[in-house]
């Protein structure tokens, strides 16, 4: 096949990344804009070798789940954000529960059996699929206008509105359609705080310049007030946070005087509910790298003289002994890559009775739980939430304990 060739296929299988899988002619084919079972006209973006990609142009016959896309812009050619759209609301959280199950299956090496045990699923959090997303970077073109990206192309789409962002930066004077226009940006940063504030950043060279709001927001989460640089990272779910910080002390309910490790700790959201569950007769290290972060975690929880903020790779403060055993407990919260066999060993090597791995790839999180079960661990339990309504990612929240699956 070629670019731009149309071809009519039968839909099967869920795959990763927001697609499904077809077959023509034995050749494997990733479709986007379709839901398994359905007869759809495909149109050809990618062609690499063992395998092509395409959009569902038009569907010929529909499956029962499909529902009509709410943003205009969500439709092969356009915006590149939302992959679920046409999907209804209960089976997006089918689909992701059937990715997380795959991953399991063939990176994690898990069986049918033990995905059973574990009961996959993926949970929906409060306030709908839409309007949800409190932090929201636009891309500028050439001609100055604010938008999104195409799926796996950097050419910006321009829209008047985006239907997942919080309703306040839906308001902002920001896209086209408001006659605004960025001559100077090579991108727009909004944000839209859980605790009101918000603000608009343009970004230029790799400066940003404040254009409208504080340039500190507050964030509530885990019963504290946060405060943090605009441009800081943080959950863009308004219920992700306290979502996650409850999974985290329910899997592995920290006890007074234990020692934990918050790994990728960022601004110490999990670091501060530990530190309240260990008390003052505990310890919490938190480790993290990037320097907005560790200023954040310093500020922030300052009132915890049990916590201690380790400007520092995770990998090397394990490998170079800046962070030694014993430890209770390990919270483990890796980018998007995952943490790599030489974390897990390392954090294996510390002895903890407990590690909960927050994951925001199925993907990483298999390949690193393959290497936790070569060690001798075992996936006790297992969290999936739909911290991202309309997209295809899902985020994880794993127990990893010491012991024979057996």
């Amino acid at each position: 096949m070629e670019e731009a060739e149309r071809v009519e296929l039968t839909v099967a299988a869920i795959a990763p990344g927001g697609h499904c899988v077809a077959r023509v002619a034995g050749q494997v084919v990733f479709v986007r804009h379709a839901l398994p079972g359905e007869r759809v006209l495909a149109e050809v973006t990618e062609v690499h070798r063992g395998f092509v990609r395409a959009d569902a142009v038009a569907v010929l016959e529909a499956a029962p789940d499909r529902v009509t896309p709410p943003c205009p812009y969500a439709r092969p050619g356009r915006c590149g954000g939302c992959d679920l759209q046409h999907v209804a609301p209960d089976a997006q959280l089918r689909w992701k529960a059937a990715v997380v199950r795959e991953q399991l299956i063939r990176l994690g090496g898990l069986d049918e059996a033990a995905c059973d045990a574990l009961g996959v699923r993926v949970e929906a959090l409060p306030g709908g699929q839409l309007g949800w997303r409190s932090r929201v970077r636009y891309a500028v073109d050439a001609a100055g206008r604010a938008g999104l990206l195409k799926h796996r192309s950097h050419e910006v789409v321009p829209i008047d509105r985006c239907l997942i962002a919080h309703p306040a930066i839906q308001e902002l004077p920001v896209l086209p359609a408001t006659g605004a226009r960025w001559p100077q940006a090579e991108a727009v940063q909004t944000v839209a705080s859980s605790d009101g504030d918000v603000a608009v950043v343009a970004v230029a060279a790799g400066r940003t310049d404040l254009v409208r709001g504080p340039e500190r927001v507050r964030e509530r989460a885990a019963d504290r007030q946060w405060q943090l640089p605009v441009s800081s990272f943080w959950q863009v779910h308004p219920a992700a946070a306290d979502t996650l910080v409850g999974a985290v002390l329910e899997l592995t309910g920290p006890r007074p005087g234990e020692r934990a490790w918050d790994l990728y700790g960022g601004a110490g959201l999990f670091a501060a509910a530990l530190a309240e569950r260990v008390g003052s007769g505990g310890r919490v290290t938190l480790v993290e790298s990037a320097g907005d972060g560790v200023a954040a975690a310093r500020e922030n929880l300052g009132d915890l003289p049990q916590v201690e903020v380790v400007s520092a790779r995770v990998e090397r403060a394990l490998s170079r002994r800046r962070l030694t055993g014993p430890v209770d407990v390990v919270v483990l919260d890796p980018p998007r890559a995952g943490a790599g066999a030489g974390v897990v060993r390392d954090i294996v090597a510390a002895g903890p009775r407990a590690v909960a791995y927050v994951a925001c790839d199925p993907a990483a999180f298999g390949r690193d739980l393959r290497v936790f079960r070569d060690l001798g661990w075992r996936l006790a339990a297992l969290r999936g939430y739909d911290l991202f309504p309309m997209t295809q990612h899902v985020e994880l929240v794993g127990l990893l304990v010491p012991g024979d699956e057996r």
